[in-house]
């Protein structure tokens, strides 16, 4: 009995960690006129507005932190790029980052309730074409 236990609680733990270290998703709402699409290497970050630009959209893009709070920092700003080249904007004007709860997961074993909760990292910019800097 206490074989199968632990493999429950493998496949269960396995599967945690699967769903946890997820991949980063983005959105984007179009404002402006989009251009060709670009490569996200071409996408440069800007904290502070550039001296000439066009905004074409609003973006957004999320992902679950994992091992690494930078790491999933890294991870969601490459997304606001790559959704910011998708509408041919060479920038992305950086608004705000924050950390949200995204949920809980549980699970009950020989009686006892074991639960986690999972943290995102939040990042919201403005998907803009640069004409002067």
């Amino acid at each position: 009995m206490k074989k199968i236990n632990k493999r429950i609680f493998k496949i269960i733990t396995s599967f945690f960690l699967f769903t946890v270290i997820s991949c980063a998703t983005g959105s984007i709402i179009i404002t402006g006129k989009t251009r060709p699409a670009i490569t996200p290497a071409e996408v440069s970050l800007y904290p502070n507005p550039p001296e000439e630009f066009e905004t074409i959209g609003i973006i957004e893009a999320s992902s679950d932190i994992e091992f690494s709070r930078q790491a999933t920092q890294d991870r969601v700003m490459n997304k606001l790029k790559s959704k910011a080249a998708e509408v041919g904007a060479n920038g992305v004007l950086l608004l705000n980052t924050e950390s949200k709860e995204s949920g809980s997961t549980g699970y009950f074993s020989n009686g006892i309730y074991f639960s986690s909760t999972s943290e995102k990292i939040v990042g919201k910019a403005k998907a803009i074409f640069v004409i002067t800097e």
